[in-house]
């Protein structure tokens, strides 16, 4: 029995009594370390001690690297929601819905521009909380929309890849955006613009097999996955036990598919950098 419910006079118990937000605390997958969630935002939601990077938004993330949080959002072009009318458990225009009014965008890729130590950049992201990031046709003409906006401004190009692959209720639809992305990447080549890849958890399917493993720099974020296939699969199709970290950022640092691995609190200044670099501009030149 509650003690404050049996006893306590009604008004003094409204006092005690207290609402306490479910997600106060944050319980790290790797280590367990409870950490205050306004301290793990602040961190840019990255666990203090063990450095576990947990998943953080389109907002926050591009609110934490251009200059002041400012940018201006990038609107993407219309498309068709639901080109085969798919159904499996449920109508795929109800889970459109639904994710929508979760992540408040309108597909798994955000678009925006702004300022990066005073040089324009442009950047994507892709939101795995968005129907797990995949890629489907608004999410293909987003990337395309946001290569075409940094042509025409003569801006480098940043992408933050998350994605389980392309989005099985497109269908073809969803996997011609492959090689329309890639002739988008070849149109940034042609105007001698830096296209950056910055890989974070988890990477994977038809989205690492085009346009993720086509950058002039591939940058990864700690302990990401990166991959086409599961390992389990692939353990299952080899028969072979597979090596520890395998498909990791550090795993595929040390073997020379990613350039760099970098903290997501360090990431913006080395972004930066890399820009400054590849546009031949001092940093902060451009201010």
């Amino acid at each position: 029995m509650n003690w404050i419910s049996n006893v306590v006079p009604p008004k003094i118990r409204s006092l005690l009594r207290r609402d306490t937000p479910e997600n106060l605390w944050v319980k790290c997958p790797e280590s367990g370390q409870l950490v205050f969630h306004k301290d793990l935002e602040a961190n840019l939601m990255v666990v203090p001690g063990s450095g576990y990077h947990m998943a953080i938004g389109a907002k926050p993330r591009l609110a934490s690297l251009f200059d002041g949080g400012d940018f201006e959002e990038i609107a993407a072009p219309e498309t068709q929601s639901d080109p085969l009318k798919f159904r499996d458990i449920k109508r795929y225009a109800d889970r459109l819905k639904e994710n929508r009014a979760k992540t408040g965008a309108y597909d798994a890729v955000t678009l925006a521009f702004g300022k990066l130590d005073g040089l324009a950049v442009t950047v994507a992201v892709q939101d795995f909380a968005f129907q797990g990031g995949t890629l489907g046709v608004a999410a293909g003409e987003a990337i395309i929309a946001g290569m075409t906006w940094a042509v025409e401004r003569r801006t480098p190009f940043i992408i933050f890849t998350a994605s389980g692959g392309a989005r099985m209720q497109e269908g073809m639809f969803a996997l011609m955006q492959m090689p329309r992305i890639t002739v988008a990447v070849r149109r940034l080549r042609h105007a001698r613009l830096p296209y950056i890849v910055v890989l974070t958890n988890p990477t994977t399917g038809g989205v690492t097999a085009s346009y993720a493993m086509l950058g002039d720099v591939h940058v990864a974020e700690p302990g990401a996955v990166i991959g086409f296939a599961g390992a389990r699969v692939i353990e299952q199709t080899i028969r072979e036990r597979l090596p520890e970290g395998f498909q990791r950022a550090e795993y595929l640092h040390a073997h020379g598919m990613v350039d760099m691995v970098v903290a997501r609190p360090q990431l913006r200044d080395a972004l930066a950098r890399l820009c400054s670099l590849l546009m031949r501009t001092p940093l902060g030149a451009a201010a």
